[in-house]
C-alpha cells in the first residue's frame, strides 16, 4: 500500500509540473509567442448547438440531405470531395438517401472512363461506387481558374479546422464590410472568422441561392448550418458508431465496478467481523 501510495504521488507531481511554469521555462518560451502574433489574433469563433455533439449526438438526416444539396449546388463548383463516394449518400448514419435516389443523384454527374476498345477516355454518367467528381481537372487548373487561390478539398474540412463545424458556420456568415482603416489587398473579402480577416474566396452564400427540396427557409443561416454538418459527416461518418460504442463502454464499466464493489464487501466482510485480539 506503501508503494502505490508512494507510486500516486509521484504521477501527481508529474503533472504539476508540466501543468506549471518555471521562471527560466517562462522566459525562453516568451521570445516564441512574441514570434507568433497570428496566434494570439485568431478571430473567436462561437459555438453552436449541434444535433451530432455530446455522448450520444446524432446526425440529423434531412440536414444532411439539406447540406448535400448545398454543397452539390453551390460548393462543388470549385470544392472538391474526392474521399467520397455516391454510395456514402445512402448510409443509415449519413444522409439516409434511398438506394434509387443515390443512383440519380450519381447520374447527374459526369466523370472520365477509360479507355475503350480503341484506346480513347470517355465520358460516362457517374455510378454510385463512383468518387464525388471534381470540379478541376487537376490543381493548375483550378488556380488559373480562382485567380490563383487553390479551393481546398472539403472532404475532411471539418476535422482539419480548429473548430471545426463551428468555424465553418462562422466562416459562411462571416463575410462583412472591412472596419475603418482596415487595408484590403487587392481580389480579397473581408471575412470576421477567417485568421487575419482576408480571404480570398467571394461570399458564396446568400438568403434565397439555394431553394431546398424539402420547404425549409432558404436563409444564409440555414445554408451555413446544414453544410457544415455535412461536412462534419464527411470527415468522421462512424461519429454514431462511436458514439454508441462509448455508451456501451461507460455501462460495462459502471456495471463491472458495482460487481467487485459487492465482491470485496463480501470477501473483507468476515475479516471485520473478527474480534479485536483474534490470530
Amino acid at each position: 500500500m506503501t508503494e502505490l501510495r508512494f507510486f500516486a504521488l509521484a504521477i501527481l507531481g508529474v503533472f504539476c509540473m508540466d501543468a506549471g511554469q518555471t521562471p527560466a521555462r517562462a522566459a525562453d518560451e516568451a521570445p516564441n509567442a512574441a514570434a507568433q502574433p497570428s496566434r494570439l489574433e485568431e478571430p473567436h469563433i462561437a459555438r453552436q448547438a449541434w444535433s451530432f455533439t455530446g455522448p450520444f449526438g446524432t446526425f440529423d438526416n434531412a440536414q444532411l440531405q439539406r447540406g448535400y444539396q448545398v454543397y452539390k449546388e453551390v460548393c462543388s463548383n470549385c470544392h472538391s470531395m474526392r474521399l467520397l463516394s455516391y454510395r456514402n449518400l445512402g448510409e443509415r448514419s449519413g444522409p439516409g438517401f434511398s438506394p434509387e435516389a443515390v443512383d440519380a443523384l450519381a447520374a447527374q454527374a459526369e466523370v472520365t472512363d477509360g479507355p475503350n476498345d480503341n484506346g480513347e477516355m470517355y465520358q460516362r454518367p457517374a455510378r454510385a461506387s463512383d468518387r464525388f467528381r471534381s470540379p478541376f481537372p487537376n490543381p493548375e487548373a483550378a488556380r488559373a481558374a480562382n485567380k490563383g487561390a487553390l479551393p481546398p478539398d472539403l472532404s475532411v474540412m471539418a476535422k482539419a479546422r480548429p473548430g471545426g463545424p463551428d468555424y465553418i458556420y462562422a466562416l459562411l456568415t462571416g463575410y462583412r464590410e472591412p472596419p475603418p482603416g482596415f487595408q484590403l489587398a487587392p481580389g480579397m473579402h473581408y471575412n470576421a472568422a477567417f485568421p487575419g480577416h482576408q480571404i480570398a474566396m467571394p461570399p458564396p452564400l446568400s438568403d434565397g441561392a439555394v431553394t431546398y427540396a424539402d420547404g425549409t427557409k432558404p436563409t444564409l443561416d440555414n445554408y451555413a448550418k446544414d453544410v457544415a454538418a455535412y461536412l462534419m459527416w464527411a470527415a468522421e461518418p462512424r461519429l454514431e458508431e462511436r458514439h454508441q460504442m462509448g455508451a456501451r463502454v461507460i455501462a460495462f464499466l459502471i456495471v463491472f465496478a458495482v460487481i467487485m464493489l459487492l465482491a470485496k464487501r463480501a470477501v473483507w466482510a468476515r475479516f471485520h467481523r473478527r474480534p479485536a485480539g483474534a490470530a
